[in-house]
């Protein structure tokens, strides 16, 4: 009980970390185009990703089932995968790098999984057909790692495009107004979605915990009154998403002003109208993707379409070699969390933690 204790407060750390990581992106550009004050657009977002959390649970189930074998998987585990995960979160926050909180704890997970099976490469799920479709880390992960910063990029630059010539005749300060005034909705909808995704992976993982305590006899000896969390089956709590969402919006409140710079200055200069466009085409492709189960990187969406928007207005506004250093901590984060989420479920073994 005392290490799901452990495990509890590593996932919610996690959470929170993700608020004030990935939520940055969210509201960035509605920040840098002077819209709405910092703390406006917070606030904003803190509701809205709250709202998101409790709409629907597949991204959850693909984190929590459909990654690993549950049958190998120890509160060790978990533990090692959410350590490294934070670890990796904290070092890209401190330098501003707008990297995948998803793929940390994706990367984390299989690495963890991989020290307990000592090894098997056969705990991995990599592709399998499930009752809803493909599932695995391949077509869940790995596809859209791929797709959906190009998704990102090219949408973005095509509603731009659209934008532009639709506005074509609009004085700049009109189109400035409009656009103002568009971009809160836009803002909202995209930390809604931001909500549908992210608020899932840190509940798939606690229910993880909870089936994994059940299925081990963790819990047998509790009390009555402590039964809410025999989880016999792979079933989202309703208590688990209000603790994920709840904790979600407090990070959000927190802020995360490094990454929110990054997002909203150093890419490329915005425009209530470029910002728009960025966050529009982010929040409809996250949403679509939470409806599917697919654990997106909201960091790489919304980074692309901002990138996208950038490269629409003038190919050579968008810092190209920022987008370098950017790109580089993208694929450097399932590797690396993977390790860290290796070294330390083997340490655990090595000391008899969890497993």
């Amino acid at each position: 009980m005392t290490l799901f204790l452990l495990v509890l407060l590593a996932a919610l750390a996690f959470e929170y970390i993700n608020g004030f990581h990935d939520t940055a992106n969210a509201i960035a550009t509605v920040v840098s185009t002077k819209v709405l004050t910092p703390r406006q657009a917070i606030l904003l977002a803190a509701g809205a990703n709250l709202l998101g959390a409790f709409m629907g649970e597949a991204v959850a189930k693909t984190i929590g089932q459909g990654q690993v074998d549950k049958g190998v998987v120890t509160m060790g585990t978990i533990l090692a995968a959410l350590v490294g995960a934070i670890v990796w979160n904290l070092i890209t926050w401190w330098f501003g790098l707008p990297s995948s909180s998803s793929h940390a704890l994706i990367g984390g997970l299989c690495g963890a999984a991989l020290a307990t099976s000592r090894g098997n490469w056969g705990v991995l799920i990599w592709d399998r057909m499930g009752a809803k479709g493909p599932d695995g880390l391949w077509p869940k992960v790995i596809k859209p790692m791929i797709s959906s910063p190009v998704a990102g990029f090219v949408v973005g630059f095509l509603l731009m495009a659209l934008i532009t010539a639709f506005v074509l005749n609009w004085r700049p300060s009109v189109v400035n107004g409009v656009f103002g005034k568009l971009q809160i909705a836009s803002a909202a909808w995209m930390g809604l979605s931001h909500g549908t995704n992210d608020a899932q992976k840190t509940m798939g993982i606690i229910t993880l915990a909870l089936f994994t305590g059940t299925a081990s006899g963790a819990f047998a000896s509790l009390p009555p009154w402590l039964h809410f969390l025999h989880t016999p089956k792979f079933e989202i709590s309703f208590w688990v998403k209000v603790l994920c969402a709840v904790t979600m919006a407090a990070g959000t409140a927190a802020g995360g002003w490094r990454i929110m710079r990054t997002m909203g200055h150093k890419i490329v200069r915005l425009q209530p109208v470029h910002g728009f466009a960025a966050e529009t085409t982010a929040g409809a492709i996250i949403f679509a993707a939470s409806h599917f189960g697919i654990p997106l990187s909201t960091t790489h969406v919304i980074a692309t379409s901002i990138m996208g928007v950038g490269a629409m207005k003038r190919f050579s506004a968008v810092k190209w070699g920022l987008v370098h250093r950017i790109v580089w901590a993208w694929v450097l984060t399932i590797p690396i969390t993977g390790l860290l989420g290796y070294l330390t479920a083997r340490g655990f073994m090595l000391l008899g933690v969890g497993h």
